[in-house]
């Protein structure tokens, strides 16, 4: 079910918490993959690298939050929302937090103070 959701949510939706304050709006959707066991550490960059692989190695990953619960992320689908309610700018939602998309937004079953925030 929550593959279905997920895959209804586009970038630029509005998301609303459970008690249906705003939360931000989508930055990116990741659907879920049941194979993404663990988040592998960047290999050392090789010193001949190519300028692109360079750039490539220094580019944050995602999900920026602990190995642990990006695992998680990785394996039920998230939305990465931008959201002026925390200080770094962005929270996860689990894709199996999400309640309802509907062409007002996402609407999530957890108040916004329960998602996690981006490292």
């Amino acid at each position: 079910m929550s593959q279905e959701t997920i895959s209804r949510v586009t970038t630029g939706m509005r998301v609303v918490d459970s008690t249906g304050a705003q939360v931000g709006t989508v930055d990116l959707v990741q659907r879920g993959d049941p194979n993404a066991v663990t988040v592998q550490a960047p290999a050392p960059v090789d010193p001949g690298s190519s300028l692109d692989e360079l750039i490539e190695s220094a580019a944050v990953e995602e999900p920026d939050v602990p190995a642990d619960l990006a695992a998680r992320l990785l394996r039920t689908g998230y939305l990465k929302v931008c959201t002026e309610l925390v200080r770094t700018g962005a929270v996860y939602v689990l894709a199996d937090r999400i309640a309802a998309v509907t062409d007002q937004g996402v609407r999530l079953d957890v108040p916004a103070a329960e998602l996690p925030e981006e490292e």
